[in-house]
């Protein structure tokens, strides 16, 4: 037996609403576990302090008070040199190190005071027409070792789609050209395969 026309018509409208539901419905249920897991990891961090007293959300609101206050503490210099001994044995264990130092370099490359080193550019080969479009993370090759890349070269991270994986290539800084978006932007963007995100109307 064939489908009919409106039958076909109704499927179109049924995945259409589908595809828009659940991005909106994921991302929700998404939201209420992070907040959930949030509000009850602070809550049980401080009700040796205030005891039994609870009102909902305060979790969430003493938990981004205390991020707020700790960023003000280590902005000072006087709690840096303090943060720089914490950080001591996470810096100079081997496999702590490696750990611990990718992390940190990875945050601090979205970090709000790093946004004039960051710069998303497009890629491309002479000779090639394809481009591709990546994150420059080093301008210079001052501290690597010798021999790994030239001294005119920039290192470019080319993160892979869907965000499982990515590699870093050093190129002539002539190859790159400066694309006028956002770090998030490109991220963004590169999760979903650079997919187009309007849809043509259904006849």
């Amino acid at each position: 037996m064939f489908a009919t026309p409106q039958m076909k018509r109704l499927t179109q409208y049924f995945f259409r609403g589908l595809m828009t539901i659940l991005p909106l419905g994921l991302t929700v249920y998404v939201l209420y576990l992070f907040i959930t897991w949030v509000d009850s990891l602070a809550m049980s961090l401080i009700s040796p302090i205030i005891g039994d007293f609870y009102l909902p959300g305060l979790g969430i609101v003493l938990g981004a008070g205390a991020i707020v206050g700790l960023g003000f503490l280590v902005s000072q210099p006087v709690t840096k040199r303090l943060l720089s001994w914490v950080e001591f044995p996470f810096t100079n264990l081997p496999v702590v190190k490696s750990i611990y130092s990718s992390l940190k370099n990875f945050a601090d490359f979205f970090a709000p005071h790093q946004k004039d080193s960051q710069q998303v550019v497009v890629l491309r080969m002479p000779g090639h027409e394809m481009s591709i479009v990546g994150l420059v993370t080093r301008q210079n090759m001052h501290g690597l070792p010798k021999g790994l890349a030239e001294s005119d070269q920039v290192a470019v991270y080319l993160p892979m789609g869907y965000m499982i994986g990515g590699y870093t290539v050093f190129v002539p800084r002539t190859w790159i050209e400066p694309i006028n978006m956002s770090v998030e932007e490109a991220m963004r963007s590169t999760l979903i395969a650079w997919m187009a995100s309007k849809r043509p109307d259904v006849p």
